[in-house]
């Protein structure tokens, strides 16, 4: 059955004349009959608006989309994660101290990793970022997505920590030597050492003088990150205030305390280290010009896919047709490829390429990353880019086609306006995504909307239909 369906395709994906040649890829004593056939689905873009912002993939930074030549920008929120590895020294080793003898910290910042610029040529475009306390932290009960603006909702401190951070992506404060290191991590560090005053009105040396404190006070505090986000530290919201050219992952996050210990036996230099990782809340922030976006969409020569947040390409198959006829029949096997277009422009700075595209049903996309479903080669589908032949191909989506039928079949024995009141039943959205796979296997573990810089143009629109090649079964 296998070998029959694999050539039956490869020949229904070079000929669209293909009506009864399945007859010839079997004999008398096969009882099975095989026969392929193309329809054509269609396809049309859609605005994505926003998309749910929870990803282990966050990005800083603003640049102009060469393709609407308007402003993308990228900003995000954070909280803090205690580390196992997490120690603070005894208080009475400390070496510097307050006016009333506490523990004090030396210095206190906060450091961005930052990895895959947007373009190269732009490493040393000047940016400018605001770092600001919040007053509460995001809670995990809530969903969120990319329009979620914390200001707005109220959760910045008004007279917390602000403050502003002039920064190039590659950090000219280190020297060549420290950068040309092998294991160097490019960063950007915010420092956090002017006199800090808490929510009760309390005045500290610096941040990291406040953490020292409310440990040794509060230890209880410390048990884990939700105490330790709800009682010390709610979080801060990194957004960019200025400047154009530089939008980067940012890989790792790190609020660093540092202090000298004196013991009886010894001096050293010490630290600890709150990260700022996937075991913690972090949410994106996506602002695009909806005028540019909504223009695009509004083209018939071809559809879009435009990360972050900004458009997919949706796809209306033709199950009616394709079920018409066959119904008593075996959907063995539905071929789709979606050819992608070259752009003629030379910029340099043109956004990249959509490397992995979700397929899910339309009514389902929500659910699908608010409850973290992976495909399912049943009703969603993902397919990788391939550059040899410039194309995103679906190799069998029999199983939705199916799904489809039999869910339409159920709704319309039960209300025969089923079809008007569900107009999304036999529409998919192509959904640009990043996923992350087990160290055993290549099948996706978690799938999360792509939040990098990605544009491409597929060939469809009105006037473009899509072959759709199946493959049916007639047993006898």
């Amino acid at each position: 059955m296998a070998g029959v369906v694999i050539a039956a395709m490869a020949i229904s994906s070079c000929d669209e004349d293909t009506i009864g040649i399945g007859n010839s890829l079997t004999n008398e004593n096969d009882r099975i009959d095989v026969q392929t056939s193309v329809y054509h689905a269609s396809t049309r873009t859609v605005i994505a608006d926003s998309v749910y912002s929870l990803s282990t993939n966050i990005y800083l930074g603003r640049v102009q989309d060469p393709e609407t030549l308007s402003e993308v920008k990228s900003e995000f929120s954070t909280q803090f994660h205690l580390l196992e590895s997490f120690y603070i020294s005894h208080e009475e080793y400390i070496v510097k101290r307050t006016s009333n003898n506490r523990a004090a910290a030396d210095s206190c910042d906060i450091v961005l990793y930052l990895t895959s610029p947007f373009k190269t040529v732009d490493t040393l475009s000047a940016m400018k970022l605001r770092i600001r306390e919040m007053s509460s932290p995001v809670e995990s009960s809530s969903k969120y997505y990319t329009n979620f603006d914390p200001e707005k909702q109220g959760l910045i401190r008004a007279d917390g920590i602000n403050r502003g951070k002039m920064f190039t992506y590659r950090n000219l404060t280190d020297t060549y030597t420290e950068r040309t290191a092998k294991n160097y991590l490019n960063n950007v560090r915010i420092s956090l050492n002017e006199p800090y005053t808490d929510k009760n009105g309390t005045t500290y040396s610096n941040y990291g003088t406040y953490i020292l404190q409310q440990f040794y006070d509060h230890p209880e505090y410390f048990k884990n990150s939700y105490t330790f986000t709800h009682n010390v530290c709610p979080g801060f919201f990194f957004e960019i205030t200025d400047g154009l050219g530089l939008h980067a992952k940012v890989s790792n996050i790190g609020l660093k305390v540092y202090y000298d210990v004196q013991t009886p036996d010894t001096a050293y230099r010490a630290a600890f280290v709150l990260a700022g990782t996937k075991e913690v809340l972090q949410t994106n922030k996506v602002t695009n010009d909806k005028e540019s976006i909504e223009r695009l969409a509004k083209i018939n020569d071809y559809t879009f896919l435009k990360t972050p947040a900004g458009l997919y390409t949706e796809v209306t198959l033709p199950v009616d047709e394709i079920k018409l006829g066959h119904e008593g029949d075996s959907l063995l096997a539905a071929k789709i490829t979606f050819q992608r277009e070259n752009y003629q422009s030379t910029e340099v700075r043109m956004l990249g390429i959509p490397q992995n595209i979700l397929m899910v049903k339309i009514d389902s996309l929500t659910s699908y990353f608010e409850k973290l479903k992976v495909p399912d080669s049943k009703t969603s589908y993902f397919t990788n880019y391939n550059s040899s032949y410039n194309t995103y191909t679906f190799t069998n989506i029999s199983n939705l086609i199916t799904e489809m039928w039999n869910t339409k079949k159920k709704g319309m024995t039960q209300n025969p306006n089923w079809t008007t009141e569900h107009p999304n039943w036999n529409k998919v959205l192509l959904v640009p995504i990043t996923y992350t796979t087990s160290s055993t296997s290549t099948t996706p573990t978690r799938v999360e909307h792509d939040m990098s810089l990605t544009s491409t143009r597929l060939v469809g629109g009105a006037n473009m239909p899509i072959d759709l090649n199946v493959v049916y079964a007639k047993f006898h």
